[in-house]
């Protein structure tokens, strides 16, 4: 079956529209914040150079060789949790809003968390696929990996950033449900993270000061909820069909984010439900040939890697757009391919990089 797979121009397809969608929305969206830094075309400028790196690493993911990939997977997982450390050394972690999640590298920054979503994923591809039949094993199985995903995400919560650790323990978990993981030890482990999380959040101010803003958010409508409220606003304006491509009046600072985290209420605005639906569509696209290719490979390691690779992208992507039409509470995690954002920008077209050359490995 699987000499029928060749390289798969749909996901290609998929990934170079999200990509292009998310260049003219942080065009449309970003200059009136950017006129804070003198230079309304700062963060567009910023953004092209952040997508000319983006599909540099998918060029290279796309035709690294998956074999060297899985042979150096634990160094670069360790490096990685080394590197979670590092935003926390005075003078070269950089605390924004309260939180120490970014490396300050002078002419750029840099998000330790962003890239231990995608190491976390190679070196569980690996781990699991050593491992076959004993993952039904939880002690000497599904264990250990739960001993480490908690120590990493511990880390990442300490800085604090609860919306990443639940997105690397989702991505973690759909990964040992594919590798055949018992239902019920997984199951009983989701039952207890959601536990962990309510606990969470209500113990922690900040967070629990979201929370109240997502059930109720018109209690403290110039405070608390003024971001969903005002995220709302511009989904509801746009209509079926929006006001038109840069004609978004919840840009000029009401919206907060809104050419990061909430790019997708701004394209609303103006690109309407349409515009919304067709990203949508997109993901979907981006879904169906991922999960495609998966199952196309023979290969243990690629079957796993495909399945994280997708679900984080799904994953994330789903838990913007929740966020952003008030579904869930505010988690500060960007949608993939579109927001603004280095790090993630980069990471994420390196992952599709990687399924491109999934397809074209399944092919050979």
């Amino acid at each position: 079956m699987s000499k029928k797979l060749k390289f798969d121009y749909f996901l290609l397809f998929a990934v170079l529209c999200l990509s292009a969608i998310g260049l003219i929305m942080v065009f449309s969206a970003s200059p009136t914040m950017a006129l804070k830094t003198g230079d309304s075309y700062y963060y567009i400028k910023r953004h092209i150079f952040n997508l000319l790196l983006g599909f540099t690493a998918l060029y290279f993911g796309s035709r690294l060789d998956l074999k060297k990939l899985k042979r150096w997977s634990n160094l670069i997982f360790m490096v990685s949790i080394l590197l979670l450390f590092f935003v926390f050394i005075p003078g070269l972690g950089k605390n924004i809003s309260g939180a120490s999640r970014w490396i300050d590298l002078v002419f750029f920054t840099f998000q330790p968390s962003e890239l231990i979503k995608l190491t976390m994923i190679i070196f569980l591809a690996n781990w699991l696929s050593r491992l076959g039949d004993k993952i039904k094993d939880f002690l000497s199985g599904l264990l250990p990996v739960l001993i480490l995903l908690a120590v990493v995400s511990g880390i990442i919560i300490v800085q604090p950033d609860l919306g990443t650790a639940i997105m690397l323990c989702a991505t973690s978990f759909a990964m040992l449900f594919a590798a055949g993981a018992d239902l019920r030890q997984l199951g009983a482990l989701a039952g207890a993270g959601l536990l962990g999380i309510i606990t969470l959040s209500i113990t922690s101010s900040y967070r629990l000061r979201r929370l109240t803003a997502y059930l109720d958010p018109w209690k403290d409508p110039q405070g608390i909820g003024f971001h969903i409220i005002q995220s709302l606003y511009a989904i509801g304006s746009g209509g079926l069909f929006g006001l038109g491509l840069g004609a978004s009046r919840q840009k000029f600072f009401y919206l907060p984010q809104q050419f990061t985290d909430f790019i997708f209420a701004i394209l609303c605005e103006e690109l309407g439900f349409a515009g919304g639906i067709f990203v949508i569509i997109l993901f979907g696209m981006f879904l169906f040939r991922g999960l495609r290719l998966a199952f196309f490979s023979e290969d243990n390691f690629n079957y796993l890697l495909a399945i994280g690779l997708v679900s984080w992208i799904i994953f994330q992507a789903t838990i913007n757009i929740m966020v952003v039409v008030g579904l869930i509470p505010t988690t500060g995690i960007p949608l993939p391919f579109i927001s603004y954002g280095g790090t993630s920008t980069i990471l994420g077209l390196f992952a599709a990089g990687l399924l491109l050359n999934l397809s074209m490995e399944a092919h050979k």
